[in-house]
């Protein structure tokens, strides 16, 4: 049997459907949804299934009409990439859709039930107790990761999934042994759980219309939950005057665009500020690893981008620090581009190491983020407002018209205090609100 990825495919013959290639750091993928049936057939183009990678969901497209003969793995797999996942059966773009005789064929993915734990014997100075998922399902990667870590069966049992339907994830497990294992020696216990249990207060949480949350939405609130219990919030603030920064960008965006193609935002302007004022106060950009803080030696500032459907990405744009406007500018607009379209590759959401996000394009007046993890600070700017300012001047005070955004800071207490976030924040308003040559582009 030969082999077919999207790129080249078989014609005529039965061959192995190959998941493709979604980025140079991905190497796994989920399935979703398969959008074709068994023995079903497919026109060029038409979606064969919904893949997950991260945040970024992919939808495979066929490369020519066919038939799918079998699907070699089913939804919810865990699935390598260039890993065969379906038998199918290309046809020539001017042939007919050919009916294909039923075949009583399946293949089960690779999975394991965990039995009944057995209890593990716990020093005496220790009552730590956990209750065991006695029927979870196990990927491929979490058995391939529970190897590696020496977990067995029954300490995989004790681990808190947060996957769908109780499945657990790869994040699960990070989380737990980044903890440092807590129920590796522990007790399973059938009997009432003890200390505090959030009691069941039975809400009337009303009726209406029931909207599933999606794959996106739901790893966008457990990346949440994970952060505002992670880390111990605060959140600092400035105002700016962007008076010039408006002033200078409403005198040079259309030369701008005209000469360089691309459109001038607040957000290019944004980023560099940021940039610059990492540059001044590094410890800002880090991230902690159990009692260590790693300093990052590269600047890439994520910016938050909402999607059509309402959910949010966040986009990263790397060495920022490097680039000038007008490579800022390009990078801005091709990433937020792309996230509009669901075309951002997962090479193109990771690695951030400082995130900003623009409430006031929504019209909030200032917001308070939370941290994108593992960053130990968030940058919010609010919407840019018309206000009656008093200005000082050697010859007395002005009242005056000026161009006012408050900037928000939510930092990781335990690794950033008040005077290092205060310092930083105000230094980004500082870089805003100096004046700019209209010769400087």
């Amino acid at each position: 049997m030969k082999k077919s990825t999207s790129s080249s495919p078989q014609i005529g013959v039965d061959s192995e459907f190959l998941l493709p290639k979604m980025g140079q750091s991905i190497t796994e993928a989920t399935i979703i949804q398969w959008h074709v049936e068994e023995n079903a057939s497919f026109n060029e183009g038409d979606v064969l299934l919904e893949v997950a990678t991260d945040k970024v969901d992919n939808e495979v497209v066929a490369p020519a009409p066919g038939v799918l003969i079998k699907k070699l793995e089913q939804e919810e797999a865990v699935v390598p990439i260039e890993h065969a996942v379906a038998i199918v059966r290309f046809e020539a773009s001017d042939k007919k859709d050919a009916e294909v005789k039923e075949k009583d064929i399946s293949k089960s993915i690779s999975s394991k039930k965990i039995k009944k734990s057995v209890p593990t014997s716990l020093p005496k100075s220790s009552s730590t107790t956990y209750t065991a998922e006695s029927d979870r399902y196990i990927s491929p990667l979490i058995e391939q990761m529970a190897r590696a870590h020496h977990i067995s069966y029954e300490e995989l049992a004790r681990i808190p999934a947060t996957g769908n339907k109780g499945r657990l994830r790869k994040s699960d497990v990070q989380t737990y042994l980044e903890k440092g294992r807590p129920a590796q020696f522990a007790q399973p216990v059938a009997a009432a759980p003890v200390g505090f249990q959030v009691p069941d207060l039975k809400f009337d949480k009303g009726e209406g219309k029931i909207v599933e949350m999606d794959r996106m939405r739901q790893m966008i609130a457990d990346h949440m939950v994970y952060s505002k219990h992670t880390s111990p919030h605060v959140t600092a603030y400035v105002e700016a005057d962007l008076t010039e920064m408006v002033r200078w960008r409403n005198a040079v965006k259309g030369p701008f665009q005209e000469k360089y193609k691309q459109r001038l935002t607040f957000t290019p302007l944004f980023v560099q500020a940021v940039a610059n004022a990492i540059k001044e106060f590094p410890n800002i950009n880090a991230s902690l690893d159990g009692k260590n803080i790693i300093v990052k030696e590269e600047i890439n500032i994520g910016m938050a981008t909402a999607l059509p459907t309402g959910n949010l990405i966040v986009p990263v744009v790397r060495n920022a620090d490097k680039k000038n406007l007008v490579e800022l500018a390009t990078a801005t607009n091709k990433l937020g581009e792309k996230a509009r379209e669901n075309k951002l590759s997962g090479d193109e959401i990771k690695g951030g190491t400082f995130t900003i996000s623009n409430v006031g394009t929504f019209g909030s007046l200032m917001g308070t983020p939370i941290i994108n993890q593992p960053e130990v600070a968030i940058l919010a700017t609010g919407v840019i407002k018309k206000r009656a300012e008093v200005i000082e001047k050697p010859e007395g005070d002005t009242i005056e018209i000026r161009s006012m955004m408050y900037l928000s800071l939510s930092f990781d207490h335990r690794v950033v205090d008040g005077f290092l976030a205060g310092s930083f924040l105000r230094r980004i308003a500082d870089y805003m609100e100096a004046p700019r040559d209209e010769k400087e582009f």
